[in-house]
């Protein structure tokens, strides 16, 4: 019956991320509470992941992306990226691929997505070119980016935590880099 429930919450939480109804944050805050009252898991394990300093950190990278959207410094990165690269493709891909790669090193790559996506649809809208243009070269580059350090992406956050609990000494911050 447990199963059959978390299922249920799996598929409802799947059709509102779909339909973008509520907003993200919102449907898994949502998904995280109904757990509890179906009796899937207790109140305690819901809320242990905010004891995790990695959860923690995951939050704050995004919501430094989404500050940087609401601010406008992401739209303003778009029209210089746009300006420096001249008429150029292949530079405005490389400068692309440079900012989207050194901002995913230092936050969530998939954050970086989030904050790209805008600047892409900006540029290409410009240039009057298709956006998978640079879309494809956008998510090469925060997938490279996720390689870099220690904060880039979720697990490795996640299996420096694993490490460091089993009483292992965890990564720096730039132990992935040389790979």
């Amino acid at each position: 019956m447990d199963l059959v429930l978390i299922l249920l919450m799996l598929a409802a939480a799947i059709v509102m991320f779909v339909i973008n109804r509520p907003r993200m944050d919102a449907v898994a805050l949502l998904v995280m509470m109904a757990m509890p009252f179906t009796g899937v898991i207790t109140m305690n394990e819901a809320l242990a992941g905010f004891a995790d300093p990695s959860i923690i950190l995951i939050a704050a990278l995004f919501v430094i992306g989404e500050g940087l959207v609401m601010t406008g410094v992401a739209r303003r990165l778009g029209d210089w990226l746009d300006a420096k690269a001249g008429g150029s493709e292949n530079r405005l891909l490389i400068l692309l691929m440079a900012a989207v790669g050194g901002l995913g090193s230092l936050m969530s790559s998939t954050a970086v997505v989030a904050i790209f996506i805008p600047v892409v649809l900006r540029i290409s809208q410009n240039r009057g070119m298709a956006p998978s243009r640079l879309m494809m070269p956008l998510s090469f580059a925060a997938l490279i980016s996720g390689m870099l350090t220690l904060v880039a992406t979720a697990p490795n956050l996640v299996v420096n935590a694993e490490l460091i609990r089993q009483g292992a000494q965890g990564f720096s911050f730039f132990s992935f880099t040389p790979f």
